[in-house]
């Protein structure tokens, strides 16, 4: 079997002659730490995975993007304002005022390449005319959108083996983007109408997008980010989430199933069980990372919704990091029964922290790999 075909057999509860193997991706502190002969600086850390424990390296597969950007165009210059106290103030290349330690540059404030600290000053939407200006960076015409070889990009990845998907967020997180999570908040109750418009803005931009992709690739997977939730509650109640998002998750989504995407996957970090009926309502079949200490139980979870949702993730990296005993004690709870239904592909729940060290990172994935069929 491809890695293609057990990527989406797995997810859609199918028969898969084994579970794919992604025990969690490392940050760049971890790497750091991580440094062992087996691993040294440079070295990919999937590669020495393998190596350590007997498997053959897997294949390597062309790296074809279907290109479309989602980001804004232009971005905003990226430059640091000032220096205060050991941090920078930096304007970001989404338009926001951030202060970061000056131990990172700007290009730590939004890309997951650590676990940084960041604190966040000022976003560039503030009002209606900054609204206005912000939707000229999202034009779909804009040099840039759209590759001008898409079309022989896609005919490439026809028959690929290898899983190919596209990525973009949810309304919910580009607003935050565009406002801040307390001002986006505020918005929801205090002027419903504005908020509302820029909702709209966003489905139609990400539908526009979409029909253009759909009409000559079909995605594996659709991972929509949103990260609307923090430990014990969502950032945004069932009622306002159902209001105001669930109507773009399905005009997305039935533009997803029209076009044959078997994985439509929604990610978001924090207690998510509050959320999981709605987005099986709007069509979402797979959800992650299901992180265990914001009070998930990806058990529990099967037993109440049963195979309307697929996981990804769901090991807490707490027993990772402590390895032995609590490390097997938490992969046997959650691996097997879940394995017995399908539609789980187990893994670290988020990145992997730097306090999980390399040799408790290979016994967990030793074990991991026997209980999915590699070993």
């Amino acid at each position: 079997m491809t890695p293609r075909e057990r990527f989406i057999q797995t997810l859609t509860f199918g028969n898969p002659d084994k579970i794919p193997l992604q025990a969690g991706g490392p940050r760049e502190s971890t790497l750091r730490m991580w440094h062992t002969p087996a691993l040294p600086e440079g070295k990919n850390h999937d590669e020495a995975l393998r190596e350590e424990l007997g498997l053959p390296p897997e294949p390597k597969n062309p790296n074809i993007s279907v290109g479309f950007s989602f980001r804004m165009i232009p971005e905003f210059e990226e430059k640091v304002l000032s220096h205060e106290n050991g941090h920078k103030i930096v304007q970001d290349w989404m338009g926001a005022i951030t202060e970061i330690s000056e131990e990172y540059d700007a290009t730590y404030i939004r890309n997951a390449r650590d676990f940084v600290t960041r604190k966040w000053h000022k976003f560039p939407v503030e009002n209606r005319e900054d609204w206005q200006e912000m939707k000229k960076r999202f034009c779909l015409d804009t040099q840039g959108r759209i590759p001008e070889d898409f079309e022989e990009r896609a005919t490439l990845l026809i028959n690929r083996d290898y899983v190919s998907g596209i990525n973009f967020n949810g309304p919910f997180w580009q607003m935050r983007e565009w406002l801040g999570m307390e001002n986006l908040c505020v918005l929801f109750l205090d002027d419903p109408k504005f908020a509302g418009d820029m909702v709209d803005f966003w489905t139609t931009f990400i539908e526009e997008l979409l029909l253009k992709i759909t009409k000559v690739y079909t995605p594996d997977f659709v991972h929509i980010s949103e990260d609307m939730a923090y430990k014990a509650h969502p950032m945004i109640s069932p009622a306002l989430t159902r209001e105001f998002l669930l109507p773009a998750y399905k005009r997305w989504i039935k533009i997803l199933n029209e076009s044959g995407v078997p994985i439509i996957d929604m990610d978001s970090d924090g207690y998510v069980d509050d959320l999981i009926p709605i987005w099986i309502e709007a069509g979402f079949n797979v959800c992650d990372p299901v992180e265990v200490a914001a009070g998930n139980d990806i058990v529990k979870f099967r037993e109440k919704y049963g195979q309307k949702m697929a996981y990804r993730g769901g090991i807490d990296k707490r027993a990772i990091a402590a390895g032995g005993r609590m490390m097997e004690a938490e992969v046997m709870r959650v691996v097997p029964p879940l394995l017995k239904d399908g539609g789980f592909i187990p893994s670290c729940d988020h990145g992997v922290p730097p306090d999980i060290s390399w040799q408790h990172y290979v016994a967990y994935s030793r074990l991991l790999a026997k209980l999915c069929g590699w070993l």
